[in-house]
């Protein structure tokens, strides 16, 4: 694909019209909402895990259920059945509702079952152990039946105990960070670090049960006077369970310049918790996750491999984790020598790259490291404890977010410490200075020449960390005994891939969420139909394979892939400005998602997943003057000086929300709703406006296409969740569509001037043409078919049908149409859904031929694209592999989503 013109690229947000104000006031005429359809829809859903493996190990799982509009009316109760027809106790909680106020999206958490599992109208059946919050006194004490959580409500202790009966597993919950002030480079000075420990400022109750409960605690890290790097922590609690679920978010707000040594650097963060040592020092036991199941299993005091032999029994206990019988029974040759058996006290276990750890121990502080062994991706698992119960902990995509750690510390005492690292301290600490020193583009006029080489958009001070957030996952098991190999191996699994219920594609497709008839399931029916499945599966598999080639992993990396390859290089463009990592351009987010609503495929979901975790947080500020606005790709996710709305948009996090009920992905969404107001802070045109503007409360300047599907996606999805501003979101939703559509030339207009106080539109005195080959391509025809079967508003349906129908147009039907043609355009395969929406609405059938011949014969990827990689190998490359040196980022999502959409819309209008 040929790079963007450099003032397409500019012009692409909007083009601020003449303004003249609203003839009338923001709900004068409100709009309807599309009309309730007869009721149904509401037979049984089945429900199934994503993997093979069921619920396993796993505290619990919580799914999302689409229904179709009018099925269900708020306050029903729903009940589950495994595939017996034995009751499974579930707890039910609206997620989104449509207009006419029946539910669209239900969550429902379970705690049990396994298999296929179906939901149904009815009253849920209790579980035996129900999940109960207690909020009286100094703590909330969480219950599951199993486990007690007692969490504080201030200090620096998060979580006080957990208990398994009367026996205390884990005390002292706490979260550390180790700030090191200056990053020397090369060999030069003296690291220097201190501690800082998460203090809590608020403890909020979120759910108490009957199956599920959640606890958020929020605060920041503490030393002295200074409070910094803001923590957001879910603790997920399940009826039954002996384990608990941490979400554990961390926003940077510290400092630090480019070309100075001196800042906030993070060298180490961490999750600690203290672990009661009860039993003798051969009955304590130590279990350390390497590759895949694998496991070190060791006692703190070994009693296997000596020159004397305890007898066969005591050692087979021991490294199965058994309580040993008396000393007194064994060979007296060992008994009596014991006290001369070291006890190995501490242990580390370090993932410093996405290709190797490192395993040591010690027997206590002050004493050498022994090299335990080592591997090449570890699970992030650990255990320590005794006969008489021990805590297991692990930290999901352990090895793919590196620099990650276990420690355990102190085993041969009284009191054992675990550390889980999220940014190993034995790392070299954490580097977010920006990457260049500018090279001289302090103006306007010689950063649109460096965009002009690089593709990036440089700006002084605008390549910061500040307000950039990643969220990581942990689990916990409060164990009674220390656990078999096999309940080691569950554990394990749980943590590497969390068991997720799923809702079938065909309820998807069934209840028109995600756009009515975007999206469809495979069809492999006819020649055509199963070449672009081909392709389709083709552009996944090469992009999943790329990540592990690539080695596109790290804290702050994984999730994201890279937006264009360097054919000479044989290597991702990876330093070459705009051309590094995607951060979401062209809704690559979208094309994901909708290949797996409409496939279920795991694989698909799981890369989804962690392109969401990594998109919503990383990519976009959550502090400061830019909260609420992205950035646009580039080499650092932050880098480039494009702070837009477009990246921020909520429209690739609806998806992840409403299939699964994550809070921490709602939290997102919720605070998109008033970033509006960033369009006082920063005009997304400033380096290119030729007419005098500056930024004003009640007119300021906002696209229709990639600023306005950012915005709205935000209020609409308020609206639905009924959210705390959801009638001010629903104002806006409204308010915003009619000013659209009562422009003199509707979307075609390019942009507006809007009050951020009425929420509306002016109406400009005269027509303008300002269209952008970007303005659709994130995610806006997605959101207005939303948009179009929530609302009925024949005026903003006709504008952006319209829209739809002239953008691929001739230049002599724009002529003609709108008084001049649309300039010069890109992208006109992935504007080919654009085509086939609007044939479905009007029915008409010139439309529907064109999206199949722009699909097919336009720009992007054609039937005579190679569909296939090359190998690779060294000398050319730095690690073997393969490379299909036609594809890039950009023309992947706008395919991918063609593909999808065309294939639901005219599937059965394909030509031949």
């Amino acid at each position: 694909m040929s790079p963007i013109p450099r003032r397409s690229l500019l012009k692409a947000a909007a083009v601020a019209g003449a303004a003249a104000q609203f003839s009338w006031a923001l709900g004068a005429k409100d709009a309807e909402a599309a009309p309730r359809a007869a009721a149904g829809g509401d037979d049984p859903v089945t429900l199934d895990w994503l993997e093979d493996a069921g619920l396993g190990a796993a505290p619990g799982t919580t799914v999302g259920v689409p229904w179709p509009v009018g099925a269900h009316q708020e306050g029903q109760t729903f009940a589950l059945t495994d595939a017996a027809g034995k009751d499974v106790p579930v707890q039910t909680w609206p997620l989104a509702y449509w207009p006419d106020g029946s539910l669209k999206w239900t969550a429902h958490a379970v705690s049990s079952g396994s298999g296929k599992l179906t939901l149904t109208a009815g009253t849920a059946a209790a579980p035996d152990k129900r999940v109960t919050v207690d909020k009286n006194g100094g703590t909330i004490d969480v219950s599951t039946g199993v486990i007690t959580a007692r969490i504080d409500k201030s200090g620096s202790t998060l979580i006080k105990s957990v208990t398994r009966g009367t026996t205390e597993i884990a005390r002292n919950g706490r979260l550390v960070l180790l700030r090191q002030p200056e990053a020397e480079d090369e060999d030069q000075g003296t690291v220097r670090t201190e501690r800082f420990d998460g203090t809590v400022g608020e403890v909020t109750v979120e759910q108490d049960g009957p199956v599920r409960a959640v606890v958020r605690i929020d605060g920041k890290h503490r030393k002295g006077s200074r409070s910094w790097l803001p923590f957001s922590l879910r603790l997920y609690f399940y009826a039954g369970a002996d384990s608990f679920r941490m979400v554990h978010t961390i926003t940077y707000d510290g400092k630090q310049e480019p070309g100075k040594a001196s800042g906030d650097f993070v060298r180490g963060l961490g999750v600690r918790f203290s672990v009661p040592m009860r039993d003798a020092a051969y009955d304590r036991h130590i279990r350390v996750g390497g590759e895949g199941s694998g496991l070190l299993r060791e006692a703190v005091q070994g009693i296997t491999g000596l020159r004397r032999d305890p007898g066969a029994a005591v050692q087979s206990a021991q490294y199965e984790g058994r309580k040993l019988p008396d000393p007194a029974t064994w060979d007296q040759r060992v008994t009596t020598r014991l006290p001369y058996v070291p006890h190995w006290g501490d242990y580390t276990l370090a993932q410093l790259s996405a290709d190797g750890f490192t395993l040591r121990k010690r027997t206590k502080e002050g004493y050498g490291w022994i090299a335990a062994g080592g591997g090449r991706r570890a699970s992030g698992f650990g255990y320590v404890g005794g006969a008489s119960g021990g805590l297991s902990f692990g930290l999901r995509d352990f090895w793919e977010k590196f620099p990650a750690q276990l420690d355990i510390r102190d085993a041969h005492t009284d009191e054992a410490t675990v550390t889980l690292w999220l940014w190993s301290p034995e790392a070299q600490p954490m580097d977010l200075r920006f990457y260049h020193d500018g090279m001289g583009q302090d103006t306007y006029a010689e950063q649109l020449e460096g965009l002009n080489i690089t593709y990036e958009d440089y700006e002084p001070k605008f390549g910061t960390p500040y307000g950039i957030a990643r969220t990581s996952e942990l689990l916990f098991w409060a164990n009674d005994a220390t656990p078999s190999a096999d309940t080691l191996a569950q554990q394990i699994a749980a943590l590497r891939v969390l068991p997720q219920l799923a809702a079938p594609p065909r309820q998807l497709v069934r209840a028109k969420v995600f756009g009515p008839g975007l999206f469809s399931e495979p069809d492999r029916s006819t020649p055509a139909k199963a070449k672009i499945e081909d392709h389709l599966d083709f552009l996944f598999t090469y992009y999943k394979d790329q990540v592990e080639q690539r080695r596109w992993y790290g804290f702050w990396d994984y999730g994201d892939f890279m937006h264009t390859y360097d054919t000479v290089r044989h290597q991702w463009r990876y330093d070459v400005g705009g051309y590094a990592w995607d951060n979401s351009e062209l809704s690559p987010d979208l094309w994901l998602w909708y290949a797996y609503a409409r496939s279920g495929r795991s694989d698909l979901f799981r890369f989804a997943e962690a392109l969401t975790r990594h998109t919503g947080e990383v990519d976009v500020y959550h502090l400061g003057a830019w909260a609420g606005l992205g950035t646009r790709h580039g080499v650092q996710h932050f880098g480039d000086s494009a702070k837009q709305q477009r990246i921020a948009n909520t429209t690739y996090r609806r998806f992840y929300y409403f299939l699964t009920g994550d809070e921490r992905v709602g939290d997102l969404m919720h605070a998109g709703v008033d970033s509006d107001e960033t369009f006082l802070v920063l005009d997304p045109l400033r380096k290119v406006r030729t007419d005098p503007y500056t930024p004003d409360r009640h007119a300021l300047s906002i696209g229709f296409g990639t600023d306005w599907s950012g915005l709205v996606s935000a209020w609409l999805t308020e609206w639905e969740r009924k959210g705390p501003q959801w009638e001010k979101a629903k104002a806006r939703v409204l308010s915003t569509m009619r000013g659209i559509a009562a422009q003199p030339n509707g979307f075609v207009q390019g942009s507006g001037l809007y009050d951020l106080d009425t929420g509306a539109f002016a109406v400009a005195d005269k027509p303008v043409v300002s269209v952008s080959h970007l303005s659709a391509v994130f995610g806006l025809n997605e959101l207005c078919a939303e948009l179009i079967h929530l609302v009925d508003m024949p005026d903003f349906k006709k504008a952006y049908l319209d829209y739809c129908r002239y953008f691929n147009a001739t230049k002599a039907e724009q002529k003609a149409r709108y008084g001049t043609d649309f300039g010069t355009l890109l992208l006109f395969q992935g504007h080919s859904r654009l085509d086939a929406y609007a044939a479905v609405q009007t029915g008409d059938a010139t439309l529907a031929e064109r999206a199949w011949t722009k699909f097919y014969g336009s720009d992007g990827y054609t039937e005579s694209s190679p569909w296939r990689t090359e190998s690779l190998t060294g000398p050319v490359t730095l690690v073997e592999g393969s490379e299909a040196a036609w594809v890039s980022s950009n023309d992947t999502a706008l395919y991918g989503l063609a593909a999808i959409e065309n294939l639901a819309l005219l599937g059965d209008k394909m030509p031949g």
